[in-house]
């Protein structure tokens, strides 16, 4: 399986992906990486390049067909689960990271977690890419149900509230994404959790700057549970 972690997080956030490795190594999964991993194009996509986006999307192609690609990036996940079918009609066999573990969780390759065992409440932020762009709602729940408490929000799912910092708005117009990014974690104070987990590294870049309480990506999450806390089950 090759692991792919997307620009933002090699370049950001490599506590990202650094999380999801030692993840995948306590978990004894077999997987590589691309020492020369390139852009999967969604930035180029959104912000209108897409010419460029497509030539960029191409020369990826050799190196994603045949593979089962591991995602931490919802806009990673959403370009080559959709797009790449879109331009050049592959179906690449795509997985992110919240439905990788959902999996183990349901075929009992994770025991579950004492999760009444402290005060950590969780609400979880639905990335747009993810969510709304890719449907997928439920795994990332389920994961967070299975290692804690969690409270949601107001406004969730379909009509969960952008982070603020997707589509180059965040580069373009930084004060329109921070007021956006205050009013969503509004909704996440409200609920009285003290940790916040969601499944897009923009998402945590711009929430964890106008937050006072703690943003994790989920795959930080997963692992901080499972440290000490959790038995692993078997070979994967």
């Amino acid at each position: 399986m090759l692991y792919f972690k997307g620009c933002t997080i090699r370049e950001k956030l490599k506590n990202i992906s650094d999380s999801t490795e030692k993840l995948l190594n306590l978990l004894d999964v077999d997987y590589y990486t691309l020492s020369d991993e390139g852009c999967c194009g969604s930035f180029l996509l959104r912000t209108g390049f897409e010419e460029d986006a497509k030539n960029l999307m191409k020369k990826n192609l050799d190196q994603f067909k045949d593979e089962k690609i591991l995602i931490s990036c919802a806009g990673c996940y959403k370009a080559l689960k959709e797009d790449y079918k879109k331009y050049f009609d592959v179906d690449l066999d795509i997985i992110h990271i919240s439905q990788f573990i959902r999996d183990l969780i349901s075929e009992n390759k994770l025991k579950e977690n004492n999760k009444k065992s402290d005060d950590l409440i969780v609400t979880y932020h639905d990335s747009c890419h993810l969510g709304r762009h890719s449907g997928e709602y439920d795994a990332p729940r389920e994961v967070i149900k299975n290692f804690a408490d969690l409270k949601e929000m107001k406004n969730i799912r379909e009509n969960s509230i952008c982070c603020g910092s997707g589509g180059g708005v965040k580069s373009a117009y930084p004060e329109i994404s921070e007021e956006i990014a205050i009013n969503r974690l509004k909704e996440a104070e409200n609920t009285g959790a003290n940790l916040i987990v969601t499944t897009c590294p923009f998402c945590k870049l711009n929430l964890s700057e106008n937050s006072m309480i703690e943003v994790l990506d989920i795959s930080e999450f997963i692992l901080n549970r499972i440290n000490n806390k959790q038995e692993l089950k078997g070979d994967i």
